[in-house]
């Protein structure tokens, strides 16, 4: 009973800690960024994954999880694409409001699926594909009826939602390849990650911002945001590795709709941002083709895996046959040795 109630505890405790870490950094970035006018979004990144690796290898050095070797090349394409992505998101976290940014990475999905569809042959049921239509057509209302919608923020998030799915499909592809957890390729990755985005940021940011990071002045308030922003960021890491292993996919990707209800309420009653009936109408109904989208997944992969399951007790059926032996032919020896040594 006591094993049992810990158990419960830990999973609400990794749930809990996913969702505010998740909710966090978002608004603790945003603030850092619009309120508090550090506009170097790239460069903060390339912290938040220098701290991140620092932090992986503490942990694998206290055995927390086990390191496994990676050809160069193959982390140096993903570390380098994977950082681009992530600073790219954090971009336009910078450059568009809270509720563009989170249509972004609610589009990532569907554009996700067309990529696996045109290049990998990829085949998805009518459901599927009828929730993903919906998804846009919210993402499609709450982008264009948005109040602070602008070039520059919609060029990088187009920008970064396709880096995102090539690199989430590599993600994938990778780790079924070589048959490795998303930590062991993190930890792998993150030192190419953050030494792109630490060489490039200041270059990027200076470009797009029109200022200079190491001009900046930087006051107590914001160090203490970057600092907490990088403690944050780890949290994050750290949290989707323990609620990946506690709980089941389904339950992630209802915390990840919690999530995006909670970021969007956030950023409109801490950080004012400006939402019109049409703006949230198009979030509703990006959310709600989200939400089906998991359904119809989940759904499917139940289906899939009932085949499998009956399959493998035929095969344990006619392995327990095999050992057992016929009855009757054993019946039929049986008979003729007794026979054989009467004789």
């Amino acid at each position: 009973m006591g094993e049992m109630s810990s158990f419960q505890l830990g999973v609400v405790g990794a749930l809990f800690l996913s969702v505010a870490s998740s909710v966090s950094i978002v608004i603790c970035n945003k603030a850092l960024m619009s309120n508090l006018g550090f506009p170097f979004a790239t460069t903060l990144t390339s912290w938040h994954l220098m701290v991140t690796f620092c932090t992986l290898h503490t942990a694998q050095r206290l055995n927390f999880f086990e390191s496994k070797s990676i050809d160069t090349k193959t982390v140096m394409l993903f570390g380098i694409l994977n950082g681009v992505s992530i600073g790219l998101l954090n971009l336009s976290l910078g450059f568009n409001s809270i509720g563009f940014y989170q249509m972004t990475k609610l589009a990532i999905i569907p554009f996700t699926v067309l990529l696996e569809t045109l290049f990998l042959n990829k085949q998805f049921s009518r459901k599927i594909k009828f929730a993903l239509f919906l998804l846009l057509v919210g993402v499609g209302i709450a982008s264009v009826t948005d109040l602070q919608l602008n070039l520059v923020g919609t060029i990088l998030s187009l920008l970064a939602i396709v880096t995102t799915c090539v690199g989430q499909i590599l993600t994938n592809t990778i780790q079924k390849r070589l048959n490795v957890s998303s930590t062991q390729l993190l930890y792998q990755s993150a030192p190419f990650q953050a030494a792109i985005l630490f060489v490039s940021g200041p270059l990027v940011d200076q470009f797009l911002t029109k200022q200079n990071v190491f001009a900046f002045k930087y006051s107590p308030l914001v160090l203490g945001f970057i600092v907490l922003s990088c403690l944050i960021a780890v949290s994050v890491n750290f949290s989707t590795f323990l609620v990946i292993g506690k709980t089941s996919p389904v339950t992630y990707q209802v915390l990840g709709h919690l999530k995006t209800c909670l970021i969007l309420g956030f950023g409109y009653t801490l950080l004012h941002d400006p939402f019109t009936e049409r703006n949230i109408i198009g979030i509703l109904i990006a959310i709600c083709g989200m939400g089906l989208y998991s359904f119809f997944c989940t759904q499917e992969s139940k289906k899939k895996q009932s085949p499998d399951l009956s399959l493998v007790s035929q095969i344990k059926d006619k392995d327990a046959t095999q050992l057992l032996g016929h009855p009757d032919k054993e019946s039929h020896e049986a008979k003729k040795s007794t026979k054989d040594s009467v004789v």
